[in-house]
């Protein structure tokens, strides 16, 4: 009977933050028992849109942003969330509203109020938006009030999302920014468990081979793509704790800047994905192979202005140096895997 507020102390004690995940709107169960709101004279039907309902989880209605009481609302349900402690909002059906097939933004006002509720709160939270895609056009109104946002409808374990990933991150890369992030969505690795509603992904592992998933962690990373851990975090084996553990990635995440599509040389699907990144006295490059067989991808540094004339390049996935004799180098990249170097001037 007390709440979330003890869980997020609890939650906090443990050194980490408390998020929780909402749904955009009022309950339809409140606009149907036309309950009271915190405006003196307003109820929960006076501010209800009743036309606008997630078309997969329809507990909501949306909320009319020019009703009289709209924004209380709002303000109400966000200070309930900071008295709860609540450091993360991850509110759904709002980024892509899925019932409006010709206006997927359709919820621009919302966004809007879910911002004025959390800085009339008083407590700082990061605000994610869901589900995707976010509409690239709507880049500055989504950077102006949202923290990330997905750029993608539910990512799962399925090579061609993960190749169609690479265009995704292609039309975002301008707008990656501090506090502002194109969100790749979730990290489907080790052992994968859901409800009994979607069978087909519970109780087992990733159908991503170790290439694929060093694929998805060196896109994710390189982007600047937020991670979040999609499994059984008690049930990961060695690999894939190699993959969340590996610090120098984690530092290319934290430090970097300007990622762009380098190259992209592919038929029908298959063939080679170059990105670059700005890092800290250093550039960063990744070497994808989308084809079913094993590539040799070569690069060429001084494309990327690094200066200088001597190199020193390191594998951040093998932890070891990578040999290079010359401005130019190749590497052997596995089907559908990746390889990710450090280069700096030595």
């Amino acid at each position: 009977g007390k709440g979330f507020k003890p869980i997020a102390d609890y939650v906090h004690s443990l050194g980490l933050k408390f998020g929780i995940h909402i749904m955009r709107g009022i309950p339809r169960q409140a606009v149907h028992a036309n309950a009271k709101t915190i405006t003196e004279g307003v109820t929960a039907k006076d501010i209800a849109q009743q036309y606008s309902v997630c078309p997969w989880q329809t507990d909501m209605y949306g909320i009319n942003p020019d009703a009289k009481g709209a924004q209380e609302y709002y303000n109400s349900i966000f200070e309930l969330f900071a008295e709860w402690g609540v450091d993360y909002i991850k509110c759904d059906d709002i980024a892509n509203t899925e019932f409006l097939k010709d206006n997927p933004y359709s919820a621009r006002r919302e966004i809007e109020m879910l911002r004025k509720a959390i800085d009339n709160c008083g407590r700082d939270m990061v605000l994610s938006l869901s589900p995707g895609p976010a509409p690239v056009l709507e880049h500055e109104h989504l950077a102006a009030n949202a923290n990330l946002w997905r750029m993608t409808g539910d990512f799962w374990d399925e090579w061609s999302k993960l190749h169609a990933m690479f265009e995704r991150c292609y039309a975002w890369q301008e707008y990656v920014q501090p506090g502002a992030w194109p969100d790749c969505d979730m990290l489907p690795l080790g052992r994968i468990q859901l409800t009994e509603e979607l069978p087909q992904y519970r109780n087992r592992y990733t159908r991503f081979t170790h290439d694929e998933q060093i694929t998805m962690m060196t896109l994710w990373g390189i982007f600047r793509s937020p991670l979040m851990m999609g499994g059984e975090m008690r049930e990961n084996d060695e690999f894939t704790l190699s993959l969340l553990q590996n610090r120098e990635l984690i530092d290319m995440l934290k430090n970097s800047s300007g990622a762009r599509q380098f190259k992209r040389e592919e038929t029908d699907g298959k063939g080679e994905i170059i990105w670059t990144s700005n890092g800290e006295n250093c550039k960063y490059v990744a070497l994808f192979n989308t084809d079913d067989e094993e590539r040799v991808i070569s690069f060429d540094i001084t494309d990327i202005s690094i200066g200088g004339v001597k190199y020193s390049v390191w594998d951040m996935w093998a932890h070891e140096e990578y040999t290079v004799t010359d401005s130019k180098f190749s590497a052997k990249v596995n089907s559908h895997g990746a390889r990710l170097f450090k280069i700096t001037v030595k």
